[in-house]
């Protein structure tokens, strides 16, 4: 017997917001079995849908979580490929956090550099 979930349940579970799941279900990561109006939600569902949230946490597209979740193959559960893609793309990813870190530390220096000529025009003016 196989667990299914409602969008309120999944919803709930994962604190995101229904009209997430309905994204994510447009975006081709989910695929609930409709019954009426009614979503319902897989195991299968359950897997990607917390697969693509940690594939994001990471800093990943949607596109990205898409493409390393679909790769996966039953059969082979140890699918090199797909282990390699998905260390590529955090490579890629911990390159453009580092670019972003050495941009802020820049930026804050010039911050410093700014105030600290301000606080000296200042103390000038006063004097």
């Amino acid at each position: 017997m196989h667990d299914t979930y409602t969008i309120t349940s999944l919803s709930k579970q994962f604190d995101i917001t229904p009209r997430t799941l309905r994204f994510y279900e447009h975006k081709g990561i989910l695929n609930p079995e409709r019954r009426g109006q009614t979503r319902v939600y897989s195991d299968h569902d359950r897997t990607r849908l917390k697969l693509t949230l940690r594939g994001k946490r990471l800093g990943l597209s949607l596109e990205e979580c898409r493409e390393i979740i679909d790769m996966y193959d039953p059969d082979r559960p140890k699918n090199t490929r797909q282990l390699l893609r998905l260390c590529q793309k955090i490579r890629e990813h911990r390159a453009q956090l580092i670019e972003k870190i050495k941009d802020i530390e820049e930026t804050l220096k010039a911050m410093d550099e700014v105030e600290q000529k301000c606080l000296g025009q200042l103390v000038n003016n006063t004097a």
